[in-house]
C-alpha cells in the first residue's frame, strides 16, 4: 500500500502522457497521416528482417541499396518479430512505450539520487511534455527517438555502478543510428565530470567515450560505405565545415568564433531559413535551459546536437518541429532538475520546479500553434477536431486497400504506403516499375512530386491501355491489365 501511495503520482502522470501520445501518433496513422518516409520504409523493412532477408531501399530508391546504407539503424532488426502483432502500427507503438519509460527512468534517477518525489516527478512532467518529444511523436517513427529515451536509465545505471549492465545498455543505444553513437562521446564524457570524483566511474565512462568514437568512426567509414552503392557516407551534409568529417573537425578548431555565429543566422541563405535557429534558441531558453550553466557538464552533452541541427545544410533541420530535437530532452530534463534540487529554501524550489514545467508547456504549445518554418498542424494538434478528421472516409479507404492481395507488387502514394507496407515489394509513387497495382489520390500530399505532376501521371494512367480503374472515388486503384 506505501508502495502504491509513493508512485503514485509519476503512474498517473505515465498514464495521462500514455493516452495523449496515442492520440497524436496512432490516430496519425489511422488517418493517413504518417509517410513512405519514414514510416511506411522501416515498417517494409520490418517485413524484410522477419523473412531473414536484408531490406533494398527500393520503396523509395530507383536502384535498390541495403538500408543499412542510409542509417546503420539495428533496432528495425531487434523490433521486426512484433510485426506479427501489432502490424503497420509496430514502430509507433515502440516509440510511444520507450518514452513512456523515458520517463520513468528519469524518475528512477532522481529518487536514486535522493531526491524528492516531487522533484523526480516533476523531472518526468518536464520529459513527457518538451516540445521535442512531442513534435517527434506526430512525425512517424524515428530510432534516435527511442535511443534518446535510454538515456536517463544509462545513467541511472551508471550511478548505482552496474557496469555491465551500463554497457549492455550503452550497445543498445549505440546501434540504434550512427549519428547517436557521436552524441554518446560527449554524454558519457559529461558523466565522467558528473562523477569525476569516483574515480572507478570516471575511468569506465572516459573508457566508454572512447569507444563510441571508435564506433562512429568505423560505422561512418568503413561499415556504410561497404553497404553503399556508392561507397561513402550518405549524411555529411555540413558544407559550412567543409566535404568530410575530417575537415569538419579541423574547421571547428580553426574558425570557433566564426562557427559560434553560424548557430545563430541563416548560413544558407534559404529563404524558409530566416529566425529558425533563432526561434530554437528562444523555445530552449524558456525550457529552463540557463538553469544548466549551473552544470556545464549538461550543455557539453548537448554541444553535438547543436552543431548538428544548426550546421546542417537543410534549414528543417533547424527548427523545433520533427525528431530534430529529441536529443535535448532527457538531458535538460535531468541537468535542469538537478540544479533545482540544490535550492535550499522548499517553496523556492516548489515554485520554481513549477514555473520550468509550466514554461516548458507554453513552449510545447506553441511549437503545435506556430513555428516559424512549416509543421503540419493536423499531426500534432491533437486538441483540434481537425486531427480526428479527414477530408475523405478514411473506413471505406481502409477498406479498400484492405483488398489489395497480400504478394502483390504495388506502387503507392506516400500517406498510403505505410499502411501496406508489410509486403516484398512496394514502391513509393511515382515509381511503378513492375507493379500490380498503382494507388493514388490527387487531393493528397504529392511528394517527391508536385501536384501538378501528380495529376498528369495521373490522367496518363487512368487512360492507358495497360491499367484498368478497379475504384475511383476519393482514392484511385488501378490495377495492371495482364
Amino acid at each position: 500500500m506505501n508502495l502504491l501511495k509513493k508512485y503514485k503520482p509519476i503512474v498517473s502522470i505515465v498514464i495521462i502522457f500514455a493516452i495523449l501520445y496515442s492520440m497524436i501518433s496512432l490516430v496519425n496513422h489511422f488517418n493517413f497521416r504518417t509517410y513512405a518516409l519514414d514510416l511506411g520504409a522501416y515498417t517494409n523493412a520490418l517485413y524484410d528482417y522477419t523473412h531473414i532477408q536484408w531490406n533494398d531501399s527500393t520503396v523509395f530508391k530507383e536502384v535498390g541499396e541495403n538500408l543499412l546504407a542510409d542509417h546503420f539503424d539495428l533496432y528495425l532488426i531487434i523490433f521486426s518479430p512484433l510485426s506479427y502483432i501489432f502490424g503497420t502500427y509496430t514502430l509507433l507503438i515502440v516509440q510511444i512505450i520507450s518514452l513512456l519509460l523515458g520517463g520513468i527512468g528519469i524518475y528512477k534517477y532522481f529518487i536514486l539520487s535522493g531526491k524528492s518525489s516531487f522533484i523526480a516527478t516533476s523531472a518526468s512532467l518536464y520529459f513527457f511534455s518538451f516540445f521535442g518529444v512531442i513534435a517527434a511523436l506526430s512525425i512517424d517513427y524515428h530510432s534516435n527517438v527511442v535511443a534518446a529515451a535510454m538515456i536517463p536509465w544509462f545513467f541511472y545505471l551508471v550511478k548505482k555502478e552496474l557496469i555491465w549492465k551500463s554497457s549492455i545498455l550503452l550497445i543498445l543505444i549505440l546501434v540504434s543510428k550512427e549519428n547517436v553513437s557521436l552524441w554518446l562521446i560527449f554524454v558519457c564524457l559529461g558523466l565522467a565530470i558528473e562523477f569525476r570524483k569516483n574515480y572507478k566511474l570516471r575511468n569506465y565512462l572516459i573508457l566508454s567515450s572512447i569507444l563510441c568514437a571508435v564506433y562512429f568512426l568505423t560505422i561512418t567509414k568503413m561499415v556504410m560505405p561497404f553497404f553503399s552503392n556508392t561507397g561513402s557516407y550518405p549524411h555529411f551534409h555540413y558544407s559550412v565545415l567543409g566535404s568530410t568529417f575530417s575537415e569538419a573537425f579541423i574547421h571547428l578548431i580553426s574558425h570557433p568564433i566564426e562557427l559560434l555565429k553560424v548557430l545563430f543566422i541563416n548560413h544558407t541563405n534559404h529563404p524558409n531559413g530566416e529566425f529558425v535557429k533563432v526561434e530554437l534558441h528562444i523555445l530552449l531558453l524558456v525550457s529552463g535551459l540557463p538553469f544548466i550553466l549551473k552544470k556545464p557538464q549538461y550543455l557539453f552533452m548537448l554541444a553535438p546536437i547543436y552543431f548538428q541541427k544548426l550546421f546542417h545544410d537543410n534549414p528543417s533541420m533547424w527548427g523545433v518541429g520533427g525528431q530534430y530535437s529529441i536529443e535535448f530532452a532527457p538531458i535538460l530534463a535531468v541537468g535542469i532538475f538537478m540544479v533545482i534540487s540544490e535550492i535550499k529554501r522548499k517553496k523556492l524550489l516548489i515554485y520554481t520546479s513549477i514555473v520550468v514545467v509550466l514554461f516548458t508547456l507554453a513552449a510545447t504549445f506553441r511549437t503545435m500553434d506556430n513555428t516559424q518554418i512549416y509543421t503540419n498542424k493536423e499531426t500534432i494538434r491533437f486538441y483540434k477536431s481537425k486531427h480526428y478528421k479527414r477530408d475523405f472516409d478514411v473506413n471505406e479507404i481502409k477498406k479498400q486497400l484492405s483488398k489489395i492481395p497480400q504478394e502483390a507488387i504495388v506502387s503507392v502514394q506516400s500517406p498510403f504506403l505505410p499502411h501496406l507496407s508489410l509486403r516484398e515489394t512496394i514502391y513509393q509513387f511515382p515509381m511503378i516499375k513492375d507493379a500490380e497495382y498503382v494507388i493514388l489520390m490527387e487531393s493528397e500530399k504529392s511528394y517527391p512530386i508536385t501536384k501538378e505532376e501528380l495529376s498528369t501521371i495521373a490522367t496518363e494512367l487512368k487512360t492507358s491501355k495497360n491499367w484498368k480503374t478497379i475504384y475511383h472515388q476519393d482514392l484511385l486503384i488501378l490495377k495492371k491489365i495482364e
